[in-house]
């Protein structure tokens, strides 16, 4: 139990009054002047020295009497106020002492005084009890509790397929990747159900300790956003696929693409290939053709001298001979046996077990693990981290390796937050003018007001506009300045003379061999640590 407060009593002794003031005890609080006076003025004793009674007040050993002239002739009962919360939901009753011929309250004054306060909901008896039984006064005692609504929960939707477009590839005992059971890529069958709708619950009402009622919020309805091969169930609770095919989350829409293969090579007996959903090949990807897909892109083969261009993931299961002329770019990830001599671009993370001589780069992370785990030659870039067994060569191959943003893209970040900043003031400026013109509290204006509320109106539009283009693009490098924070190169080998790491916006050469070492940017610096 907390200790005491400070409390005082108003006594009488031949015909004199005076205000006995009582210590707090066992860490109890010191009462505030003000709450004093304010007492003393309500039964008539408002001529006390107010020093006086600030210096006994900080006192905190020891009962003083504080005079306060000549008795008025009654005695004051015990006293309780009573104060109520903000929000209505909780009340307190602070008690004072009776004079020292005064009378206490019982539990029934008490409940009825409540009543009197128009408090009725969630009075907490065993309180009253408790406080009838052990008095404790100058604190804030909780005599009752209003009822809380209880929240609703908001619709949602279960998706059954995974939408985690970080997730990696499988691998096996020793640590290279499974190609032959990759788990990144989501297969559905005809009529397969891939999302399920959990309707909202709504919440029931509370109320306060007045009695009025208290709403919860307002529970939000799920709704389904998917595209084509996909159908809604006659209940509105399902979707399904109508298709075989490969099914996708981008943006909060679903999706299901039929798959196109390639039994065999893609060359001169097919032609570059372009297709709105995803891609099979089967065979191999020759030098000189290309495939456009929507979808995701899978090469059971090798992809030689070709361009690659997917929406979502490409897979190449037996590697890249890219013989300096391949280019992949894949909104999502990039996984592949090896990498030589190719230029490979991921909006998701590259996960391959060796690359030579090429140029790749990855929104998150470029992973180079399994039994070789080399890196040697051309130029490696992720925004948050490149892992690798080895990195460069003994022979001294130029190897460059970047991680974090870069310079000028935080510069662009801090520019948008600013625009966005400014943009929202000066809407915020116009806007009440705006809404008060909709709602037709403008009385009747002339010509020239109205053509000024116009001009307002197509500025309003065309910043709000703007607006929705910068909060985009600052969304999408959001991510990207995040997880510069935390931009590292990994080696579990070791990493050769004649690299050049760049962290963020700073740069070094390796200049000896460092071995199971993680290095990145510490107080302004690069730093190079074992792991």
């Amino acid at each position: 139990m907390a200790g005491m407060n400070q409390y005082f009593q108003l006594t009488e002794n031949f015909g004199m009054a005076a205000l006995r003031i009582f210590p707090p005890q066992g860490g109890g609080k010191k009462l505030e002047l003000k709450e004093v006076q304010n007492y003393l003025e309500e039964a008539g004793y408002s001529k006390v020295d107010i020093r006086e009674l600030s210096d006994t007040l900080k006192q905190t050993s020891g009962i003083r009497d504080v005079p306060l002239g000549p008795w008025l002739g009654f005695y004051e009962n015990e006293k309780m106020k009573i104060s109520v919360s903000g929000d209505k939901m909780l009340a307190y009753a602070r008690f004072y002492a009776p004079a020292d011929k005064g009378k206490v309250m019982d539990a029934q004054e008490i409940m009825r005084d409540l009543e009197a306060a128009r408090i009725t909901v969630g009075i907490l008896e065993d309180a009253v009890r408790e406080f009838t039984e052990n008095r404790e006064y100058c604190r804030d005692i909780l005599l009752a509790k209003g009822i809380p609504p209880t929240q609703g929960t908001d619709g949602k939707i279960k998706y059954l397929f995974n939408t985690n477009l970080n997730l990696k590839p499988k691998r096996n005992e020793d640590g290279t990747v499974n190609y032959r059971e990759l788990n990144t890529i989501n297969h559905v069958e005809e009529g397969q159900c891939l999302a399920q709708m959990i309707k909202e619950v709504p919440g029931e009402n509370g109320k306060t300790v007045y009695g009025e009622v208290v709403h919860p919020r307002q529970v939000k309805p799920a709704s389904f956003s998917f595209s084509n091969n996909i159908e809604l169930t006659e209940d509105g609770m399902e979707l399904h696929s109508q298709v075989a095919g490969h099914v996708n989350l981008v943006r909060g829409q679903v999706f299901v693409s039929e798959v196109f293969e390639v039994p065999a090579d893609v060359d001169n007996t097919t032609g570059n290939i372009i297709y709105e959903g995803n891609v099979w090949v089967k065979g191999n990807v020759k030098s000189g053709f290309s495939i456009q897909s929507k979808g995701d892109i899978v090469v059971e083969g090798v992809v030689e001298g070709a361009e690659l261009n997917a929406g979502g993931q490409i897979i190449i299961k037996r590697g890249i001979h890219g013989m300096s002329k391949c280019k992949l770019k894949a909104g999502s990830n990039i996984i592949t046996k090896f990498i030589a001599n190719a230029t490979v671009s991921a909006g998701g993370y590259i996960e391959t077990e060796s690359i030579l001589h090429s140029f790749a780069s990855a929104k998150s992370e470029v992973k180079v693990g399994g039994k070789k785990g080399f890196i040697t030659g051309g130029t490696i870039r992720a925004g948050n981290v490149v892992d690798a067994n080895n990195i460069g060569s003994e022979m001294g191959a130029a190897t460059r390796i970047e991680v974090g943003v870069e310079p000028e893209v935080k510069e662009h970040y801090n520019a948008l937050q600013k625009e966005i900043m400014q943009l929202n003031k000066e809407m915020n400026q116009v806007r009440p003018v705006l809404q008060n013109y909709a709602s037709g509290k403008v009385e009747q204006m002339s010509t020239e007001k109205q053509r000024q509320i116009q001009m307002m109106i197509n500025s309003f539009r065309e910043k709000k506009k703007r607006l929705d283009e910068v909060q985009e693009e600052f969304t999408s490098l959001h991510e990207v300045v995040s997880m510069s924070s935390n931009a590292r190169v990994r080696i579990r080998g070791t990493i050769y003379p004649g690299v050049w790491v760049n962290v963020s916006d700073i740069g070094m050469s390796i200049k000896n061999n460092y071995s199971n070492s993680a290095i990145f940017k510490d107080k302004g610096e690069i730093v190079i640590r074992p792991q």
